[in-house]
């Protein structure tokens, strides 16, 4: 059984058991967490599609951890004017058990 939540501006395809990585929530290590926002359920040949969502449909999920991506180098530099900038960026985001 797989269902389809959005979170975070985006939508993931999650299933039991699953470890999905999401925009960064405002929740410790070992919370449990459920979400309402359940577009579609995928149960084999069966599927349910939400308009806009499923209703009664919950997808409980427990927080791993906080953590911070990989970092992103960003460079800027304009050719023969001297111009040159260099930023780095890290993405946070929750680690979560489906």
């Amino acid at each position: 059984m797989h269902a389809i939540i959005e979170t975070g501006g985006k939508q993931y395809k999650v299933a039991e058991g699953d470890v999905v990585f999401i925009e960064k929530l405002d929740q410790d290590a070992g919370d449990a967490i459920k979400f309402d926002k359940v577009l579609a359920v995928l149960d084999g040949e069966k599927a349910t599609f939400g308009t806009p969502v499923v209703e009664g449909a919950v997808v409980d999920a427990t927080v791993v951890k906080n953590g911070k991506g990989k970092k992103v180098r960003i460079f800027k530099y304009n050719a023969k004017k001297g111009y040159r900038k260099r930023q780095g960026h890290r993405q946070p985001y929750t680690k979560l058990t489906i």
